[in-house]
């Protein structure tokens, strides 16, 4: 009869476990909704809306005049409203399709740029979306305006869709084309993103070369946003807040767009001409500096290519042949990255060191066909002799050999192979104090430093290269044997050589040195301001493109000059130079082609210069200033394997300076 209790207890425990949890629940739900609501409310807010970031209006690039280099302008682009393609019974189908049928274009690929990229079933890029889920999706960019236009007399049957315009890199000037210089656009990556802190969204386009990177931040302008609400599909039904973009900043450059034309054909013609006459002539540049401060006025670079081929996106097919060694890299700028032996025209570098050396500006000196060192003969250019000539005249007629003897005599003075260090080697001194062997910092990305190959280089590169040239030196050339037998022989010997002593700095090696031949290279800009510095009486410029930024409806904001140094030239050096660099073109291996220039009114002052390269066809150079009695302008024009300087790269300076001399 007592059996009952323990049951009946255990009853009352669990309903006062029970009642327990059922008063917590009671006690939390109240706490949510009486004590928490602000919190969760701002919380169910944060869920429902998101933020949009809206592109700003990139600045232009113009010359120095105001005329647009590269400039916005639009093309018609077709959306439609993710509101209505999830409302659709069909997803959407049925009126991507008939917006296919008007607009001329293949379903698949308009129905395809409604799926997120990344999302279930979505095809690959750039079919897909990539942008935000929250704005309007672009079905068709560059659509026909008049189709486009068309769809929105229809309502009806073409519910949701908007036209608008996106825009575009422009380039209006259709006789110049700069494309080296003025870089181009690329679609931001995760690390622009991120690297940005919020100036840059996946959808941004950014600079991938030339000014278009070197000053993105500047053109880029601050992007905008909208903050949108969002119902339960996801799809938008409201705006919260907006905040407007601010358009980028115009880079104002030192370009004139007459000069940059002129020099852009000057280059082309010259290469053509070259062709005609049996020369390869594969690459090129030419630079136009202000003597003054050091402005970029022109850079041309040969092979080049149209900069609108970036715009909306390049193919694959198009990238592969900018990149094409067969066709000369059209992406690389010989202008900055084209480093060539500077041959006689490095002789306004060796002047200056050979009378620091001890040698009489005003003497005389023996220019015979050629100069032997030990077992080894050094050919003047032409295996021409001149006889006993005065230093202007070794100038004007570009001879070799009495700078060879130079060289040779300071490399004696040094110590020979028993110099450990270029302390007192003049050329090399002279070479590095007038910025040769390092970057000029120019304002533009992938600049090359060119080679100055001293002995401290000739250390660093027999170490970092002996095992393979030791390797070469057992083996041989077997490679290049099976097409060319005497130059594999060559490469062999040379490999022999350096494997046992490429370290030393040889008496072969200042020879060549002295008349910018061998392992020394510079780049067209290099020379160019080497070249200006001589004109301007000792300041070494660093090359500016940017004049200045301009906001819109604002003020020149400039970019001052910067002078990277002042060169110290021996006594009476630098007015010799100057006045051999004018009998040149008056007399020697540049009046050919300045035949008929108006010498008189507008002198001119420059160097020829013929690269010889075992294997290769010569390189043209000519590197001047003008006018000489009072210099604004240097000019360099290098073209490979184009031929000798006088024939191919001076002609095309002078119609450079056609141009220039007619400026204000």
């Amino acid at each position: 009869m007592n059996r009952p209790r323990p049951r009946l207890a255990r009853i009352w425990v669990f309903g006062l476990v029970a009642l327990s949890l059922v008063g917590t629940l009671v006690a939390r739900l109240g706490q949510v909704q009486i004590g928490d609501h602000a919190q969760y409310e701002r919380a169910a807010a944060t869920l429902n809306t998101r933020t949009v970031t809206e592109p700003a209006v990139r600045g232009r690039i113009l010359d120095r005049n105001g005329l647009p280099l590269a400039d916005n302008s639009t093309r018609t682009v077709v959306s439609v409203s993710r509101g209505v393609l999830a409302d659709a019974g069909d997803g959407g189908r049925a009126l991507v399709q008939r917006i296919a049928t008007a607009l001329q274009v293949p379903f698949d690929e308009l129905w395809g740029r409604t799926q997120l990229c990344g999302a279930k079933g979505a095809p690959p890029q750039p079919v897909c979306w990539a942008g935000s889920p929250y704005v309007p999706v672009p079905l068709v960019s560059g659509a026909d305006p008049a189709r486009a236009l068309g769809l929105l007399e229809h309502p009806d049957t073409f519910p949701g869709v908007t036209v608008g315009a996106q825009p575009v890199r422009d380039y209006p000037q259709s006789s110049v084309n700069a494309a080296h210089v003025l870089g181009y656009l690329g679609q931001a990556s995760e690390s622009d993103v991120a690297s940005s802190r919020g100036a840059v969204t996946g959808l941004d386009l950014v600079g991938r070369a030339g000014l278009e990177q070197q000053y993105d931040a500047q053109l880029r302008g601050v992007p905008g946003s909208d903050t949108v609400s969002l119902d339960p599909r996801g799809v938008v039904d409201g705006q919260v807040s907006s905040t407007a973009p601010v358009p980028g900043k115009d880079l104002v450059t030192n370009l004139d767009a007459r000069v940059q034309s002129a020099a852009e054909s000057a280059l082309r013609s010259a290469a053509t001409s070259a062709r005609t006459r049996g020369f390869r002539a594969d690459s090129g540049a030419a630079v136009v500096l202000d003597v003054t401060n050091g402005a970029v006025v022109a850079a041309a670079s040969y092979p080049t290519y149209d900069p609108a081929v970036w715009t909306g996106g390049i193919s694959t097919r198009a990238l592969a042949a900018l990149t094409d060694a067969s066709t000369g890299t059209p992406l690389v700028s010989r202008v900055t990255a084209g480093a060539y032996p500077p041959a006689s025209t490095f002789k306004v570098v060796s002047i200056p060191a050979a009378v620091e050396a001890g040698n009489d500006l005003r003497g005389t000196y023996q220019c015979g066909s050629s100069y032997t060192i030990g077992n080894r003969r050094f050919a003047n250019y032409e295996s021409r002799a001149y006889g006993p000539i005065d230093l202007r005249r070794a100038i004007v007629v570009s001879c070799d050999t009495i700078f060879y003897d130079f060289a040779y005599r300071s490399w004696l003075a040094q110590g020979g192979l028993d110099a450990k260090s270029d302390a007192a080697d003049p050329f090399v001194a002279m070479a590095k104090e007038l910025g040769l062997g390092a970057a000029t910092g120019v304002d533009l990305p992938g600049e090359q430093a060119g080679r100055i190959p001293d002995r401290a280089w000739k250390q660093a590169t027999w170490a970092a290269t002996r095992t393979d040239t030791c390797a070469r030196a057992r083996t041989g050339y077997p490679e290049v044997a099976a097409t060319d037998p005497g130059r594999a022989a060559y490469l062999r010997s040379l490999a022999v050589e350096n494997c046992r002593t490429g370290f030393q700095f040889r008496a072969g090696d200042a020879a060549n040195f002295a008349i910018g031949q061998g392992d020394t290279t510079a780049t067209p800009l290099q020379m160019a301001r080497v070249y200006a510095a001589i004109a301007n009486g000792g300041t070494l410029w660093t090359p500016q493109v940017a004049k200045g930024f301009e906001a819109p409806g604002g003020v020149l904001e400039p970019v001052p000059p910067k002078a990277a140094g002042k060169v110290t030239f021996p006594a009476g050096t630098l007015a010799f130079m100057q006045d051999a660099l004018v009998g040149v073109v008056r007399q020697g291996t540049g009046v050919g082609a300045f035949r008929g220039f108006p010498l008189d009114q507008w002198p001119v002052a420059g160097k020829t210069g013929t690269a010889e390269a075992f294997g290769k066809q010569d390189t043209a150079w000519f590197v001047s200033y003008a006018p000489a009695d009072k210099p604004q302008y240097a000019v360099a024009v290098v073209v490979s394997q184009g031929g000798t300087g006088g024939a191919t790269a001076a002609p095309a300076a002078r119609r450079i300076y056609d141009v220039l001399r007619t400026l204000p």
